[in-house]
């Protein structure tokens, strides 16, 4: 492991951003590689290997979209969106695609910064569920994604495809507190049929089958006027 500044890729072909952005982060002491398109950004990637992607949707050649699936293929490295659009629909289709994160334009370095902070936390606990077993207290509950299992006590728990996606996707990013839509978003993407709420019944029928006691959950916590946060430990 090298213990050097951490790397980040900035993508952007406005030098103006990119000067501000970079003094910003080097301040903050990361080290900084930027890109001013989207092929550049695709060969600095894979030269540079960052932590890292701040990532502009509006290149002059690909789509920062194209640029994010392209990468998610290989790697599930932190991409912070930097987006002019504020519709919630290119939001969710961003964060759908891969995306960790979003800002929009005209935004604050310092905020930008601390976004780069908080989503790196996050990222260096969320590599861990991409192994493919992983237990939480004492082994009482069991996700084997190998297997696409989840097991309570050794007895194998019947979830259905939609409450795995959920419970998988909760699991991955421990600590977060996620409003409906990002689990809508995380979870099933463009495939989701239904009203926001209906997330509710899915986390019900999940406590039903994991908790010891439903009404007292350990792992599917409900943050009040927010959303709902995995728990396990």
């Amino acid at each position: 492991m090298s213990h050097g500044p951490q790397k980040i890729l900035i993508v952007d072909d406005e030098i103006k951003i990119v000067e501000v952005v970079k003094s910003y982060l080097k301040n903050s002491g990361f080290s900084v590689c930027e890109a001013y398109s989207g092929i550049e950004a695709l060969e600095k990637f894979d030269k540079e290997n960052p932590v890292l992607i701040i990532l502009d949707l509006m290149l002059p050649d690909i789509s920062g979209e194209e640029i994010c699936q392209s990468i998610r293929k290989k790697s599930r490295v932190p991409i912070i969106m930097l987006t002019a659009k504020v519709g919630e629909e290119d939001i969710l289709k961003g964060l759908h695609i891969g995306a960790d994160d979003y800002i929009t334009k005209p935004f604050s370095p310092r905020q930008l910064v601390a976004r780069v902070e908080a989503v790196l936390r996050r990222a260096s606990d969320a590599m861990v569920p991409l192994s493919g077993y992983i237990s939480f207290n004492n082994d009482e509950l069991i996700i084997d994604s190998l297997k696409r299992e989840v097991r309570r006590q050794d007895e194998v728990i019947n979830l259905t495809p939609n409450e795995y996606k959920l419970l998988l996707t909760m699991v991955k990013y421990p600590d977060k507190t996620f409003t409906r839509e990002e689990l809508i978003c995380l979870a099933f993407g463009e495939d989701f049929e239904g009203y926001n709420r209906t997330i509710d019944t899915h986390i019900k029928n999940i406590r039903q089958k994991i908790e010891t006691d439903p009404k007292n959950p350990r792992y599917i916590l409900t943050v009040h006027g927010v959303g709902y946060r995995f728990g396990g430990e």
